[in-house]
């Protein structure tokens, strides 16, 4: 890991490359899984601040879901996260041309939310855990984004680039110079990666 500030970035966000493919798996992020979106402990705060505007793209069966667990529960790993429609998809989630994505983003695309969406969800396929006062920047691979990694290998778009944005929403700019910089001191040799399992 390449430590930047108060974080630890895996190699793997160097190394490996994703592209989101919507074409291919149609938001499939947003159904799948045995639990919702892990969410940070003030978000559930924004959720309920915006959530007439958010509300108004949701599904009914997605309102209802809120409307009995709450705008977050606690899974089995003591974390929170999203509710879910009948232990399905995210209570969130919603469906414009055979694709979901979020009604979330949705209301902040259209100005009636200031929050743009839960970082788990912004930030994939990076996963963040706190240890202490250091955030370890992790890549996680789920099979459900196969077609991701294959359009970002075709692209030859790593991790770090494709969640650019994201990445600078979290960290800010001056951290994302110094990420690139560690890009470019492994592209050169100067920082070797180890050796893969």
């Amino acid at each position: 890991m390449i430590q930047i500030e108060d974080t630890l970035v895996s190699f793997d966000i160097f190394e490996k490359k994703f592209c989101c493919d919507l074409a291919s798996c149609k938001g499939a992020c947003c159904v799948e899984g045995d639990a919702g979106a892990p969410l940070e402990a003030d978000e559930p705060g924004k959720i309920e601040t915006n959530y007439e505007g958010i509300k108004t793209f949701m599904k009914p069966a997605g309102i209802e879901a809120v409307r009995q667990q709450g705008f977050a529960v606690i899974d089995v790993e003591g974390d929170l996260g999203t509710p879910l429609i009948n232990g399905g998809e995210c209570a969130y989630a919603i469906e414009e041309n055979g694709i979901c994505w979020c009604a979330i983003e949705k209301a902040w695309t259209q100005g009636l939310s200031d929050f743009r969406k839960p970082l788990s969800c912004h930030l994939y396929p990076i996963r963040v855990k706190k240890y202490g006062g250091f955030e370890a920047l992790n890549y996680d691979k789920w099979q459900i984004c196969h077609c991701a990694r294959v359009k970002g290998e075709a692209e030859n778009v790593p991790v770090y680039c494709f969640l650019r944005e994201a990445l600078i929403a979290r960290y800010g700019e001056e951290w994302y110079r110094q990420l690139e910089y560690a890009a470019r001191e492994i592209e050169s040799g100067r920082i070797e990666l180890p050796p893969e399992n």
